[in-house]
């Protein structure tokens, strides 16, 4: 399930657990603040004290608020959506950002104090931004020019401006998707659109870089923006530094691997450039017989032109099943993880339901089962069970074993048995795909047979989907969105189309609401009426 701040899944002695973890973890990374960071803690009880004035945090150093935003990474790992209230430390935060100085003070915080090393730190941004009151215009434009943003301001590789450069990207991507419009124009000022493109260059840090790409992709939301941007990247004195971070797409260095995957997608989605050939024209899909299925999957979620890798950047939980359903017998699948964030991994079946903004996605329900390497976790159902093996890390491979014959599913992690489960069996006996669901700033790439298994399971026979699956060639096509839409606009779409699908005849009534036009697989993944919200109890056939 993916992070929210009012809800926790696990009991409470399990939550305990994990949020000591994790702040044994993140207490052994370096955030430059170790003389003051002690001072803070031993004097705790007389500043962090629940019903404090609004305005108490004033009276205190600018510490004490950087202090909050570490306490908030150390808890974030357990925190998801539910009835419980959410913990003290956000109730804060969400406290001094009421005002619009707090607000700047809370932001200028996280960009000082969040580190590189963990994984979840652009969670605690994007949690925090999207949780804290939404900023005036105003506050947001004195934030830009507190940050100082130019041309000359891009970077080498200096850990401390790396992070601090990093949380910049984040923040300002973050609140170009929030504030869409004239504030999002406003915000991209020539400082700050110079900025991000220096930071394409070949000497910045990749992970100012990737960063930067994704901020230009939130702010090329708005049609001023993007045209801005795509001006400023032709003009580049080089060309446009997308065409060469493309290149990276293959790299061994993973984070250099993300840069290329992201410049490749920005190029065939947002900044389009007249006689380059789009990159599904392009990929050699002769070997692939399964893939991730591209009209089975949540809004938001990129998908390479092999249809083998997807990443999130949405600040959503984004999901996706393959092509390929089993029916009997024993069934592997690598996947290998290629940013360390939270992305739950495993099997579904048809019945499991994407609910990307509210934070469901694969082991969220009695249909699907996951492994979530970042929190050490199996989700089902939306319940946890811990698996403290250690977390997993860019570059592992993640094996995913379902035997049919056994009722069985098992992770491993680089060929180590890491967890098993029979849980998934107790709602489904068969029909189940590969599936996998996908915080902000997450990526990995799949395997399903069509070249070798780095860790395949020695102790049972099992098959490659690869082998048994087979796709016609229009349905291994990865179209980007502006072709998938042009597409659409063209279909005739018959009378009785489902509305959602628009592929399969509208057969179901929604109960007790009463409202139609929709077709079975997608009234299973509804949990209340798309027209009216209502909660949905039954659906009937219609027979009209």
């Amino acid at each position: 399930m993916g992070l929210c701040h009012c809800k926790c899944k696990e009991d409470s002695n399990s939550s305990r657990n994990t949020r000591n973890d994790h702040r044994n973890r993140t207490n052994n990374i370096t955030v430059d603040v170790p003389d003051w960071y002690g001072h803070l803690e031993q004097d705790r009880n007389e500043w962090y004290m629940p019903g404090s004035e609004s305005l108490w945090w004033k009276s205190k150093p600018s510490r004490v608020v950087e202090k909050l935003v570490l306490d908030t990474l150390n808890v974030i790992g357990t925190l998801v959506e539910n009835e419980e209230d959410p913990p003290e430390v956000l109730l804060k935060l969400h406290n001094i950002a009421d005002q619009e100085e707090g607000w700047i003070t809370v932001v200028q915080s996280m960009v000082q104090v969040l580190p590189i090393e963990d994984p979840l730190g652009p969670a605690v941004i994007t949690l925090l931004l999207d949780d804290c009151p939404l900023p005036n215009k105003e506050a947001v434009l004195r934030l830009v020019k507190l940050f100082n943003l130019s041309q000359h301001a891009a970077i080498g590789r200096g850990h401390k401006t790396v992070r601090h450069q990093r949380n910049i990207c984040i923040v300002l991507g973050v609140l170009a998707e929030k504030l869409s419009g004239p504030s999002s124009v406003a915000m991209l000022t020539p400082a700050t659109l110079s900025y991000f493109v220096s930071n394409l260059e070949d000497n910045v840090d990749p992970i100012v870089t990737l960063f930067s790409i994704i901020a230009l992709e939130k702010f090329a939301h708005t049609s001023e923006n993007k045209a801005s941007i795509m001006r400023a990247l032709s003009t580049c004195p080089g060309g446009n530094p997308l065409l060469k971070l493309e290149k990276y797409l293959n790299s061994a260095e993973l984070i250099y691997a993300q840069v290329g995957f992201c410049a490749q997608w920005c190029l065939d989605n947002l900044f389009v450039i007249e006689g380059r050939k789009l990159s599904y024209e392009s990929v050699d899909m002769s070997n692939i017989n399964s893939m991730l299925n591209t009209n089975d999957v949540s809004e938001y979620l990129k998908i390479s032109p092999d249809g083998l890798e997807a990443r999130c950047d949405a600040y959503s939980f984004e999901s996706v099943r393959c092509t390929f359903q089993i029916q009997s017998g024993v069934w592997y699948y690598e996947t290998t993880i290629l940013s360390s964030g939270v992305m739950q991994i495993g099997w579904a079946t048809r019945s499991s339901k994407f609910l990307n903004h509210d934070g469901y996605g694969i082991g969220d329900d009695e249909y699907s089962i996951a492994y979530d390497g970042c929190r050490q976790l199996i989700w089902y159902n939306a319940r946890s069970h811990s698996q403290r093996k250690g977390q997993w890390k860019p570059g592992d491979v993640l094996g995913c074993l379902l035997d049919l014959s056994e009722n069985i599913v098992k992770f491993y992690i680089n060929g180590e048995l890491f967890a098993s489960s029979k849980e998934l069996f107790n709602q489904a006996s068969s029909g189940f795909f590969a599936a996998a669901s996908f915080m902000s700033f997450q990526q990995c790439r799949f395997n399903f047979g069509n070249k070798p298994f780095q860790f395949p399971p020695s102790d049972v026979y099992f098959k490659s989907f690869n082998k048994y699956a087979s796709l016609e060639p229009h349905q291994k096509i990865v179209l980007p969105r502006h072709l998938q839409l042009e597409l659409l606009r063209r279909l005739s779409v018959k009378e009785d189309s489902c509305t959602i699908c628009f592929d399969d005849k509208a057969s179901i009534i929604l109960k007790p609401c009463g409202h139609r036009g929709f077709c079975k697989n997608c009234s299973m993944q509804l949990s209340e009426c798309p027209m009216c919200r209502a909660t949905i109890c039954t659906m009937d056939e219609d027979n009209t």
